[in-house]
C-alpha cells in the first residue's frame, strides 16, 4: 500500500498553481505548503500527493488518481488543460488495460504524466 507520492518540480509557484486547479475535480486540495517548500494535496489531515523543489529538471513520472465516475475523469482532463497542462491522452476507454478502464492523461508543467481513472461501467 502506498502512503504518498512526491513529484520534483523546477518552479514551485507554477506547479502549485497548476495542481491547485487540476486536482480540484478529484476532491484533492492543497492542505499544506507554500510556493517555495513542499506542497501536499489530499484531504484534511492527510497529504497523499506532494510536490517539492528540484535542483535540476526532473524526469517524467506517472501517477494515476482514482475518480469515482467518468464525468469526474472528463472534468479532471478539462480542468488540468485549462490550468496549463498538455494533452497526453483524451478521456476514453482503454480496454487494453481493462474492459471498463476509463482514463485521461495530462502532462504537468514539468512533463510528469498525471492521470485520472475510473473502473466503473459506463
Amino acid at each position: 500500500m502506498i502512503d504518498h507520492v512526491v513529484f520534483w518540480v523546477v518552479d514551485m509557484a507554477r506547479s502549485t498553481a497548476f495542481y491547485d486547479r487540476a486536482l480540484q475535480p478529484l476532491g484533492l486540495r492543497r492542505i499544506t505548503g507554500d510556493d517555495h517548500e513542499f506542497a501536499g494535496y489530499g484531504v484534511p489531515g492527510k497529504g497523499y500527493f506532494w510536490i517539492g523543489p528540484a535542483k535540476e529538471a526532473p524526469t517524467g513520472t506517472h501517477v494515476a488518481f482514482a475518480a469515482p465516475d467518468r464525468p469526474t475523469v472528463d472534468a479532471f482532463y478539462e480542468t488540468a488543460l485549462a490550468a496549463g497542462g498538455r494533452d497526453n491522452g483524451k478521456p476514453g476507454l482503454r480496454p487494453q488495460y481493462q474492459a471498463n478502464y476509463y482514463g485521461a492523461f495530462v502532462l504537468d508543467p514539468d512533463g510528469h504524466n498525471i492521470e485520472a481513472v475510473c473502473y466503473a461501467a459506463g
